[in-house]
């Protein structure tokens, strides 16, 4: 094992994680012994304010047990890696490019907020007026891919528009899309005679341009036709960097979709991969409700989703999936 430095690095990689995995339950499950020997005692010593205590710090397990639950469920080569997040705008101009800002803030609050993930902006393109037309996120963190990766979709939003003068209802669209960054540990081979590499000045709202250099890195997989880039870094050498690492994810999601595509048809199973489907809808009025189509959980506190308290939908989606 140790001639070849790579297959060392991954096993030793996987020992680890297996090695966390298991002081974590351990430890759940020493808490949990602990907190149930100190609730026995608080019944026999009729002491409320010691029961009350105890039992807010069961409730605190109860939480850490169901996201250990939900984990485990993440099953996938690269769930446990970190992950880039796209969101562009559908048609409709200002509403939609409102709507896309909405989603960059819902999820910049999950990750930061719910996860206590690391959030980096990798691109953004503001909107003429208001909002944004696309943005990039990197979201890192144990697990990022497999918490966020069923995100994928369109979202719908049914509002009045704060736009428009005479109060109409407007419906809003726009997609997400999550790709792993992958590591040397998957193997995505990405032949140098296959890149069409461009560079050109990174841009602000409206197309303007904001720097004189050509840092911008934009990057085309000719056998494919996947075309990614990059242009919030400082350096060309830095967007072409986090360019090739999006390109990895896109090319590993495609051959992932082709397997699961291959096994849903062996199964007999409809299988319903990629970017064009609707998966949540936001209604804001005449009524407020968050759907999720997929599964048909539903929340009437739109506020809260918005404010980035979505792992009960996610969380909905993997349950149905396994």
């Amino acid at each position: 094992m140790w001639q070849d430095n790579q297959k060392a690095q991954e096993i030793l990689k996987e020992r680890s994680k297996i090695k966390h995995d298991i002081e974590s339950f351990s430890k759940l499950e020493s808490d949990y012994n602990d907190a149930i020997s100190l609730m026995k005692s608080a019944i026999d010593e009729n002491d409320e304010e010691f029961f009350s205590e105890v039992e807010n710090e069961l409730a605190k397990l109860e939480k850490l047990i169901k996201l250990k639950e939900t984990e485990s469920l993440f099953t996938g080569e690269a769930d446990n890696n970190n992950c880039f997040l796209e969101i562009h705008s559908g048609a409709g101009g200002t509403e939609s490019n409102d709507w896309a800002e909405m989603l960059m803030r819902m999820y910049v609050r999950w990750a930061e907020i719910y996860h206590n993930f690391k959030v980096e902006v990798v691109e953004k393109l503001e909107g003429e007026s208001v909002g944004i037309k696309s943005a990039m996120i990197k979201i890192v963190g144990e697990k990022a891919y497999g918490w966020a990766k069923s995100e994928s979709g369109i979202h719908r939003l049914v509002r009045i528009s704060p736009f428009d003068a005479n109060g109409k209802r407007h419906t809003s669209f726009a997609s997400v899309g999550v790709t792993p960054v992958i590591e040397d540990s998957i193997d995505i081979a990405v032949d140098e005679k296959d890149l069409k590499i461009d560079t050109y000045r990174a841009s602000g709202a409206g197309g303007q341009h904001v720097n004189k250099t050509e840092s911008a890195v934009r990057i085309t997989h000719i056998p494919t036709g996947v075309v990614v880039q990059c242009q919030n870094g400082r350096s060309q050498h830095r967007n072409k960097d986090e360019a090739l690492k999006l390109l990895k994810g896109r090319l590993y999601q495609i051959e992932l979709e082709k397997k699961e595509q291959k096994m849903a048809e062996e199964y007999g199973k409809k299988c319903d991969i990629g970017w064009g489907n609707q998966i949540r809808s936001y209604v804001m009025h005449p009524y407020q409700m968050v759907k999720d189509l997929r599964t048909g959980h539903e929340v009437g506190n739109i506020n809260s989703v918005f404010d980035g308290n979505i792992d009960c939908f996610i969380v909905s989606v993997l349950t149905k999936q396994n």
